[in-house]
């Protein structure tokens, strides 16, 4: 017996048509990454709003519409397909595209150093979730850290989930792409970077280590832990004192546990 189903369908169901979204624009939605945008002054090009949703966003859609952004309302079904059932919160930006910093960028940065804190700096080594980096980013920028660097390849790319996640740090953290994270690292030390990597079997604790000069905290993918060039890398390796009956944290937390210290070690120098 023929199913009676229509190609393309389940259980007799048509499939969503994709959404027609502005070319060439990334998305970011939520009410809290569109007041980073506004602030800064990088209005969307087009802001789309949810039907019904205008009063308790007035002051947001008029920020919009007066930095130059097209307004478009749309059903609430449209943005939660559009964000694949995110937490969008009303609100769909369409804004150009983030896009990472060489690594030439970084050693001019190192070279032209005029800032009173010691460069302070956040490699992540094969993290590829995109959540985890955007979380990443948000520790980086709440930790006042200089910039993140992330390799070409086996990275995360910076899309609307990151920002989103990232809650407007993904805007203002500097993300360096290098080719090479071995050598990188190998670079960073000729400007004095002191480079800890953190590992579950190191000897060290995290809190024995001394980051109030230039440093450079490398965190390893979740599972994998860094790849084997990078650890050589390391100046130093460290570990997270683990009291309960976990053997590891979520990248993102790691970072910011390490970041934190970092913070904590120059505050009390100052």
């Amino acid at each position: 017996m023929k199913s009676s189903c229509r190609r393309g369908t389940r259980g007799g169901q048509r499939s969503a048509p994709p959404v027609p979204v502005p070319e060439g624009l990334d998305q970011v939605y939520g009410v809290h990454a569109l007041e980073s945008l506004l602030e800064r002054g990088e209005a969307p090009r087009e802001l789309w709003i949810q039907q019904g949703a205008g009063k308790r966003l007035n002051l947001l859609i008029e920020r919009a519409r007066t930095q130059g952004a097209r307004l478009k309302e749309q059903p609430r079904e449209l943005l939660d397909q559009l964000t694949a059932g995110a937490a969008h919160q009303g609100v769909v930006a369409f804004c150009a595209p983030l896009t990472a910093e060489g690594e030439e960028s970084l050693w001019l940065k190192l070279r032209a150093w005029n800032q009173a804190a010691p460069p302070l700096l956040l490699v992540l080594d094969g993290v590829t979730d995109v959540h985890n980096f955007g979380a990443c980013l948000r520790s980086a920028d709440a930790a006042g850290a200089h910039g993140v660097i992330v390799a070409k390849d086996n990275a995360a790319p910076l899309n609307a989930t990151v920002r989103k996640v990232a809650c407007g740090a993904a805007e203002v953290v500097p993300v360096y792409q290098v080719t090479n994270l071995s050598r990188t690292l190998e670079k960073l030390k000729e400007f004095n970077v002191w480079i800890t990597g953190t590992a579950g079997e190191a000897d060290a604790s995290l809190y024995e280590l001394d980051f109030k000069g230039p440093t450079a905290l490398v965190m390893g993918a979740e599972g994998k832990g860094m790849r084997r060039l990078t650890r050589e890398g390391c100046d130093h390796l460290a570990k997270l004192p683990m009291a309960g009956q976990v053997s590891s944290l979520n990248v993102s937390v790691a970072a910011g546990i390490c970041l934190f210290e970092a913070v904590r070690q120059r505050q009390l120098a100052s």
